[in-house]
Parts: structure tokens; sequence; C-alpha cells
């Protein structure tokens, strides 16, 4: 693939590069009108997609980024599956605001049920069109016709080339038809294993990911921060730093940075910087948190619970390469939202957003925590002031303390049953930590669901699953505690109160390969299971926890069963279960930002814990695949069972209920 610098190269040039054959060029601006309006008309030409070249090679273009979670692999099986070719002929761009059409960002597990019906809708048009071209070649019935390996061929051993096939076609006309897909159960491609179709430069460091760009002359950055939220900068003495060698000291009103030929002199030169700040008040700490966030709630609830606010931890925190050259801006960045970043870097310079080029080269993880820009725009300024590409990485402190956070909450939960267990009534109130996931999945007659906006003393937003982690750990705990009044087996509770199939099966078969039953609790081994549903998956889990001295806690074994439709790629669903589990219980049991009189008092991994390999249990994924159902996203809701699970299993042990997240810290109180 060729280098992308600047502007210069435009889809134009790039198609070009590529070889000839499918050839359409749409306009960016026509593509994404209706956008700042609320809707959003994506390109309906095939052109836009996909690129086949003389040589048959294929290239999809999307909006969506890889984060990690093996989307380029899926999309690639995609779009193999309707051309009926090899995985290897086809690559993705991805991400790159000059070439792929807009996409509202890689989030919420859009890209398989959202996207990949695109890429399919698309190559199958293409294939259908290519087999039309080839049936006017040889004056046949295109029914006749087949396609297989980038070729059509006849009966009697004729075939074409689908690179051929494509410098014939005329495809100004050709767009995009519903009704050619081909259904999950006659897939090759999707619903097979396939590695990662990048993964030799993964595993030998060839990949380029944002914090590894680099172009001739770059600087590296440093920006100064504030001691605290909301401090105001009241005077800056920068001439220590501006007298050093190498570097450069960049100014925008309260906004200070330096660019250096090394980080090392980068950092030294930020220290140089004598800078006075006039602080904020900041009222509300750790210790005030929860009562500050129910202050207006009323009534006598059955059970409060509370979540903490969490850091996302990426393994890559927030890195941007800017360039200028002529009036243009050119961003390699690690975001969730390429076009996003284009529009704040266009406001925050006053350019056309034509004039911006962002680039996303895959990031080493989000979790949802990249979807803003300021990374990106504080290297722009950085550039800007130096005349020079400045890359940019926040360090690991920057990261924990300007970077947003899983928010917060208290839920608050009251419900009554009659005497057989069966669910009457049931109200469910959610403080700031979100609305997703928030309706019960159980079969109530009387329900009072809300979600209650309060202001958030940390700067807060997205995080892997949303609010379902918080809403579905309280709801399961709680679904537990009604058992244990209603004098019923969890697991029959539960089954008695559900009606959502898809829930029940993977609750069942979750519980049946953990034989729950069979599983007798003691004072020094615990059990317990837990469901959820949201964004179209279904989990079942079910956690052996194991305890010393009543209180130090090993999670032992989970079983975990998910369903989210067809399945796309089997291997890579494990992971994502498996991954999702995993980084839960770092949530679950230790992890939570600590702050107070505006600052964040654990911004390093050696305070902040997250979890180790020893903490790791056996883990067992369970994966039910219903060729029947559409494929939904799977990066984001296998994490909402695992908390639950281990708490109603501490309770099995303890006869203690722990409704705090995380929970070593109640259960060592």
């Amino acid at each position: 693939m060729p280098e992308w610098k600047g502007l210069e190269l435009n889809r134009r040039a790039f198609l070009q590069s590529l070889g000839g054959g499918l050839l359409i060029l749409w306009d960016a601006d026509a593509q994404e009108s209706g956008r700042r309006g609320g809707g959003v008309r994506l390109p309906e030409n095939v052109g836009a997609w996909l690129h086949i070249a003389r040589d048959g090679s294929i290239t999809g273009f999307t909006g969506k980024v890889e984060v990690g979670q093996n989307i380029r692999t899926s999309l690639t099986q995609a779009v193999a599956d309707e051309l009926r070719a090899k995985p290897e002929t086809v690559r993705l761009v991805m991400g790159d605001t000059a070439l792929t059409p807009w996409d509202a960002g890689t989030f919420g597990s859009r890209t398989t049920p959202t996207m990949a019906p695109v890429m399919r809708k698309m190559a199958a048009t293409a294939r259908e069109a290519l087999v039309g071209q080839a049936a006017k070649i040889w004056n046949v019935d295109s029914a006749g016709l087949t396609v297989e390996n980038g070729c059509v061929l006849k009966a009697g051993s004729k075939k074409i080339g689908f690179g051929d096939l494509a410098a014939k076609l005329d495809w100004a006309g050709v767009m995009g038809r519903d009704g050619l897909t081909t259904p999950a159960t006659a897939w090759h491609v999707a619903g097979t294993s396939l590695p990662k179709v990048n993964a030799s430069e993964l595993v030998t460091g060839k990949h380029k990911y944002a914090s590894d760009q680099k172009l001739p002359g770059t600087l590296f950055g440093r920006v100064l921060r504030p001691p605290s939220f909301g401090a105001k900068l009241v005077s800056a003495d920068t001439s220590r730093a501006a007298k050093m060698a190498g570097v450069t000291v960049i100014r925008d009103g309260d906004f200070i940075g330096v660019a250096a030929t090394d980080e090392h002199k980068a950092g030294k030169a930020l220290a140089a910087i004598d800078a006075k700040w006039e602080e904020q008040p900041n009222p509300v700490g750790t210790s005030e948190l929860f009562s500050y966030l129910a202050k207006d709630a009323s009534g006598r609830p059955d059970a409060t619970y509370t979540v903490s606010y969490i850091a996302h931890v990426p393994l890559e925190p927030r890195a941007a390469l800017a360039e200028w050259k002529n009036g243009k801006l050119t961003l390699w960045t690690g975001t969730q939202r390429p076009f996003g970043v284009r529009s704040e870097a266009a406001s925050a310079f006053g350019l056309s957003e034509q004039q911006v080029h962002v680039i996303m080269p895959d990031t080493g993880s989000a979790y949802g925590g990249k979807h803003s820009g300021e990374c990106a725009i504080e290297a722009a300024k950085l550039a800007k002031g130096a005349g020079k590409p400045v890359k940019l990485i926040w360090t690991r402190e920057e990261e924990f303390t300007w970077a947003y956070f899983r928010p917060a909450g208290v839920i608050r939960i009251n419900s009554s049953m009659a005497s057989d267990g069966t669910l009457r009534s049931w109200e469910f109130h959610n403080f700031l930590s979100g609305p997703s996931g928030l309706k019960t999945p159980y079969d109530v007659p009387d329900k009072t669901e809300q979600f209650h906006r309060i202001e958030s003393p940390l700067r807060e937003g997205s995080y892997r699953g949303l609010a379902s982690t918080a809403n579905n750990f309280a709801r399961e705990s709680y679904m537990d505690e009604l058992a244990a009044k209603a004098g019923m087996d969890p697991l029959a509770f539960r089954l008695k109160n559900l009606k959502n199939d898809r829930l029940l099966a993977v609750l069942q078969a979750a519980a049946d390969r953990f034989e729950w039953p069979k599983h007798k609790s003691s004072a020094t081994r615990g059990f317990g299971l837990a469901c959820g549903t949201e964004k179209g998956g279904y989990t079942g889990c079910c956690a052996e926890i194991s305890l010393r001295n009543g209180r130090d806690i090993h999670i032992e074994r989970v079983v975990t069963a998910w369903e989210s439709g067809a399945i796309v790629n089997p291997e890579h669903l494990k992971n994502q279960v498996e991954g999702a589990v995993v980084m839960g219980i770092g949530g679950a049991l230790f992890e939570a930002i600590d702050f107070g009189a505006g600052r964040i008092r654990n911004p390093l991994l050696s305070k902040y814990r997250v979890p180790r390999f020893s903490d790791v249990p056996k883990v067992e994924v369970i994966l039910i695949d219903r060729k029947d159902l559409p494929s939904a996203g799977a990066g984001e809701t296998p994490i909402v069972g695992i908390a639950p699970a281990v708490a109603n299993a501490i309770y099995s042990a303890t006869r203690k209920r722990i409704r705090s997240l995380p929970m070593l810290p109640a259960l060592s109180a």
C-alpha cells in the first residue's frame, strides 16, 4: 500500500495506484449531505465501497476502524463470501476520511449488524454485475454461470477473471441492490475461524499503530497540564524552555506545549516551564460521591447498589501525528471516530472538513474510550506552531487523568412478588451511570424503570458495555436476593420469571455445562450465576470462587454461554467473550478511580489495579450459533455477566451481600 502523506494522494490517485478495473469516484460532500441535519445518506454506488483491480485483487472501503475487535477480518470475510473469492485477495481500507465513505464511528457493537450487511450488499451486487458482463460476452444466460476464486465460470471450462470483467463494465450506474446476499446457512468464508488477516504484520511488529507513525523531521510534543480540574492559568514563564536547543515552545491562549527533537528533551522542556495556576473548589470526591449522586432520590428502596468510576486503560494511550502542508491538515490518530475528529479539527482551526484528512492506522484498544479527538487537536496545535510534523503520545498519567471515565452510579430497586416467587412489580432507578441495559428482561406486569441524569463530578463517557454492566450487576444481584426471600434456587427463580427464549437458552446452557445443581457452597467455596442481554447479544454466566480468611477471593472457574445470531468467526467471537470476562473481573473486584480536591489520586498503573494473569480463572465459552437470525455485535455485552455472578457466588459462601463495584473493598471491610 502506498504511503499517504498529506492530501496529495486522494481517492482518485489511490484507486489509480491500485490499477484499473472498477473505478468509481464519489463526491465526499454529496455523500455526507444531511449529516448535520441528523440524517446520513450513505453512497449507494458500489464503487464507493469496492474496487476490483486488473489483477483481480479486491479492495473494500469502510469508515469503521480496527481497535482489536477483529472487524478487519470479519468484514473481509463478508466481502470474500459474496464475491466467492479467497480472503487473501481482499484487503480493507479503514477509517481514512479521504478514501472511505463517511461513518459515525466504531462503537455500540454496530459494525457487525450495520456495516457487514452494507459490505455484503455491495459485494453481492458487484458479483451479479460481473456475472452479467460475462454472460454478455459469451452470449449466454447468466443463470448458467458460476463464480469461484475471482472468476466467472461457464460449463466447458471457460472462465474470465474479475479484473478483465471489471475493466469492461460501466460502473457509473451500478447501484447496490437488495435481495442478493448469501444466507448464513450458505456461507463459506464467513462462519469459519479465519485467522486475523494481518496477523503476521502484528506479531512481527511490521504493523504501525498511531504511536509508531513518523514523518521526516518529526518533532515530539508535550502539553502543559493544570494541577487540578478547572484550574485557570494565571501566568507562565517559558523562557528557560525556549532557550533549550532543539525545543520550540508553542502558546495559543492558555494552551502551552513544547515540541522537541526527542521525547526526553520534550519532557525536560516541559518541566522547565514555571506556571502559576488559580485552582477551583471541587467539593465532591470519592467519599462524598454516592451521597451526591442520590441526593435528589426519594422513597426507601429495598436495595441500593453503587458502581465506581473506572478508567479504560487502553494498551496504547492516546496518540497522534499531525502535519500541516499547503494550508491543509493531516492527522494520524488512534480514534473510534475518524470523521468526528475531522469535524473537531476543522472547527478548532477554522477549516473546511475537506481541508482535514484523518487516518486511523488501527489503535491498541479503546473500549469506548477514544471517541474524542483532543490528542489530535493538541498535536495539530503543536505542529502548526513548530512548522513541522509533531507526534504527541499521552503519558499513562495523562490518560488516567484527562481522558473520560466510565460513569459512576447509584441504582435503587423496589419490587414485590407472589408467594410462589412470581414477580409482580419492579421499580428500578439509575442515577448517572446510564440507561443502557436499564429495562429488565424478566416478565413483570408492573414496571417503572428510569434513568436520572446527574451532573458528573468527573468527565464521563462510553465504556465497553456502557451502563449495562452497572444495571445488570444491580438487577442480577437483586434477583438472587429475591430468590433467597422466596426460598428458591437462583436458577429456578430466574427460569420461573423469564419469558425471553434466547436469554433462557444461554442461561440454561451455561448452567448445564457448569452442572449447577451439583455444586454446594461452603465457607471457602461459592457458586453464583447471572444472565443479561443488550445490543442483540445474550449471555449466561456461572462463576466459582474460593475464599481464604473470608476475604481473600479468587475466581476459579467461569462458564459463559453466548448467542448473538449467526456466528461470523467462531474463534474470534470466543476471544471477544473471553476478553470481556477478563476485563469485567477488574471492574467487579478492584478497579476504581480515587479522586478528591479536583485530582485523580491513583493515575498510575502502580496505583490502579487491573486484572493480572494470576487473577484469570479457567474460562469456558459456549457459543450458540443461530444461523436463522441476523448477526449482532459481540464486543461489549459479554462483560455484563461476570460481576453479578461473582457477587452471587460470594454471597453463597459468606452470606454477605455486596452491593458495590468494586467488591473487594466491601469484602475486606
